[in-house]
């Protein structure tokens, strides 16, 4: 095989090598110098690196730049040797999509991303909190250990409160915004409501992501079988939160030679990125400080109507920490928001246009699984861009 790729041109040769797997090229090198010299192309292992890691210059895990891209693929399967290859390019799809994202649209929040985790930092949460994490939230952390933390809670005197990578809204005045947590702080989190909450450390379930503002929002990750959980009114135990993703989509989570290893913590960020990345929610800004707002803004999970020039959209975002599954009354809690504005070409009434105009009365219909649940017929909200109410049903 050696002496019959020997007698090829570069070209030809240069095209049955990128053919083969990285492993194979490697085989193949060991033939002879020619070959060694052909494998060794820094535009072969540049076109690997793209291909397996959408790397378009030669980095480390950690971005520091390389002088080649074969070392560049060296070092990164070096550093991650002790994971699946197919996960490890999955999660780095999974944050680069993210990234890419924020980088576009909210930088501010981009920023906030921390430096990944050692393995070292990942024993010692194991070790303080007595678990094993799921090979995909391993992986997920050591890429970026969660988000810098604002320093101060309260979302008026704190800028920093709002740029929480997973998003939230508002409502009255209830505040959702929230992070990914750093590896110290799910240690300093989980204690906490182990401690004063009464959540059991048998449980297996710890802090992975929290509000900052002063409404709590909390999610909880289950070690043992991978799920990942929103607390609700009463999060103490797992019968009274709720989880996020079917069971059914969760498999492998700490079996190192299983097949497509996926935990809810991926799955969740991953369906995260394809809301962000097709506009399903988007950056709002309310006064000076920009957040992802989870209230969708596109169809069919939004409606939009127009009368005599004026917009008017409608959306609902479920709020899983004012339910409450055991009274039947309030078991789930959605909180919708209506927005109007005035279009460019102004209102138009009777072939008359007007520059502005005001609302003078307000008749929402409230409806679930086509019945009427609610209705609202009020005199206007004045001095409100956005006002949003809840109901339970």
């Amino acid at each position: 095989m050696g002496k019959e790729l020997d007698g090829l041109g570069y070209l030809p040769l240069h095209i049955i090598l990128s053919k083969l797997s990285p492993s194979d090229i490697i085989k193949v090198s060991c033939a002879n110098k020619r070959l060694r010299a052909s494998a060794s192309d820094e535009s072969l292992w540049a076109q690997i690196c793209y291909q397996e890691l959408q790397l378009s210059t030669p980095q480390d895990d950690h971005g520091n730049p390389l002088p080649c891209f074969m070392l560049a693929y060296q070092l990164w399967r070096e550093a991650f040797s002790m994971y699946p290859w197919p996960l490890v390019k999955r999660v780095k799809r999974c944050w680069d999509k993210l990234k890419k994202w924020f980088n576009n649209n909210f930088p501010e929040a981009e920023a906030t991303l921390r430096r990944g985790a050692s393995e070292s930092d990942i024993e010692q949460l194991q070790t303080l909190l007595k678990v094993k994490l799921p090979l995909p939230t391993r992986l997920l952390y050591r890429f970026h250990d969660g988000q810098e933390l604002p320093e101060k809670r309260n979302p008026k005197t704190a800028s920093g409160s709002w740029l929480g990578i997973i998003g939230g809204y508002s409502f009255y005045n209830h505040s959702v915004n929230v992070y990914l947590l750093p590896l110290n702080q799910v240690i300093a989190k989980t204690r906490y409501v182990i401690r004063h909450l009464g959540f059991s450390s048998r449980s297996k379930c710890i802090v992975m992501a929290s509000s900052f503002t002063f409404s709590r929002k909390v999610f909880f990750l289950n070690c043992t079988n991978g799920q990942l959980f929103v607390g609700t009114r009463k999060p103490l135990t797992d019968g009274e939160m709720i989880p996020c993703v079917p069971n059914a989509l969760i498999r492998s989570v700490h079996d190192l030679y299983g097949e497509e290893q996926q935990d809810a913590m991926l799955l969740w960020l991953e369906e995260h990125g394809r809301r962000l990345e097709n506009g399903i929610i988007k950056v709002r800004k309310e006064g000076d400080d920009r957040s992802i707002n989870l209230f969708p803004e596109v169809p069919p999970l939004c409606v939009t109507t127009v009368t005599n020039g004026v917009q008017v959209r409608a959306s609902a975002v479920f709020v899983p920490e004012f339910a409450d599954l055991v009274d039947e009354a309030e078991k789930f809690t959605f909180a919708y928001s209506i927005r109007m504005s005035l279009l460019p070409e102004g209102c138009v009434i009777n072939g008359m246009t007007f520059v502005s105009c005001q609302l003078n009365r307000r008749h929402w219909i409230i409806r679930a699984d086509g019945e009427v649940v609610s209705s609202v017929d009020d005199e206007a909200v004045i001095g409100e861009v956005m006002k949003c109410l809840f109901l339970s049903v």
